[in-house]
């Protein structure tokens, strides 16, 4: 499904600071509040191509706030989100796309009515292990249980679907931690990207702000070492791949940024674009950004087994992929 058209409205320097609610009243000429709460409560705006449902959101410089013509689908729930593997220790699960893993640090002293507007992965895990404990258990007669918050060591992006794991103890968040730090997991990715991607490795240094306030390559030896390592898995024809990603390293939107870079932005890219002497043209339609975790791997904190695990591709990839075939 194509993104719903809208209205894209760039925040200046003088407008940084400003609440979502009064930046969107001055752009929609003079709305009142009411309906201006009313259409970000709706699901009708995007900030950095992802919907934004907070009124009192402060807007920062260079971001891009987007009011859709037609609402944006609902948020996943706890319902949606899959338990691959539970134990006392950890527990991995499928993340649907749509949702964060984990808040934000300046979402951290948000009040729980506020929080639960657009609850994140993290929040919905618990109540995910108590339902998924309870069907197992059900002919024993037990009811769901309340349980414990778990323990983040790692993340992917909002619009990327697929496996993450939680710690469930204090020992558990300690050694996993570790072992992402160390880069000794497994992460193996699928994306489909623009053009004809071939094999290869792409090796550059990481910063935060490239210049334009968004993270890049620095070309220099400035920024993190990141190790991203491609191969292709499907080519149709040339206008598009679906590719393997192998994470070396494991930085914020490593991969988007890489192959961006490259020339060979992930479809359904919003924020990371192709530099301008490429040639680069998705007409995929993609809803979203087309990533996705497919296989992770790891050593179990407590037994110390070598635990491997995958995740079919989702739904709305599959859609993109047989439409590209067609």
């Amino acid at each position: 499904m194509k993104q719903a058209p809208g209205k894209v409205h760039h925040v200046t320097a003088a407008e940084k600071g400003q609440t979502l609610a009064a930046f969107l009243r001055a752009k929609l000429d003079g709305a009142s509040w009411g309906r201006v709460q009313k259409l970000v409560r709706s699901r009708h705006v995007m900030i950095h191509g992802n919907i934004c449902t907070d009124v009192a959101r402060r807007l920062k410089e260079r971001e891009v706030v987007k009011v859709l013509d037609a609402a944006a689908a609902a948020p996943p729930k706890a319902d949606d989100v899959r338990i691959v593997h539970l134990d006392d220790e950890v527990v991995v699960v499928e993340k649907p796309t749509g949702i964060t893993t984990t808040r934000h640090s300046e979402e951290q002293s948000w009040p729980a009515r506020r929080r639960q507007v657009q609850p994140t992965l993290d929040e919905m895990v618990p109540d995910a292990i108590g339902k998924y404990l309870a069907r197992r258990f059900k002919a024993r007669g037990a009811k769901p249980r309340r349980q414990p918050p778990v323990r983040a060591v790692h993340r992917i992006d909002r619009e990327t679907s697929g496996l993450v794991v939680f710690a469930r103890t204090v020992p558990a968040e300690r050694i996993l931690a570790e072992q992402f730090r160390a880069h000794a997991t497994h992460r193996r990715y699928l994306a489909l990207c623009v053009g004809r991607v071939g094999t290869g490795t792409i090796r550059t240094n990481l910063i935060r702000d490239r210049g334009d306030g968004r993270r890049g390559s620095s070309g220099t030896e400035e920024g993190k070492p990141s190790v991203t390592h491609v191969r292709p898995v499907e080519h149709f024809g040339d206008a598009y791949t679906l590719v393997e990603c192998r994470l070396e390293t494991g930085r914020t939107h490593q991969i988007r940024i890489h192959l961006a870079e490259t020339g060979h932005p992930v479809c359904g890219e919003r924020v990371y674009s192709a530099p301008r002497h490429f040639e680069v043209v998705d007409e995929s339609q993609a809803p979203r950004v087309m990533l996705h975790a497919a296989e992770l791997g790891f050593v179990h904190p407590e037994t110390g087994e070598e635990l491997k695990f995958e995740s079919p591709l989702p739904a709305d990839i599959e859609r993109v992929l047989a439409a590209l075939r067609r």
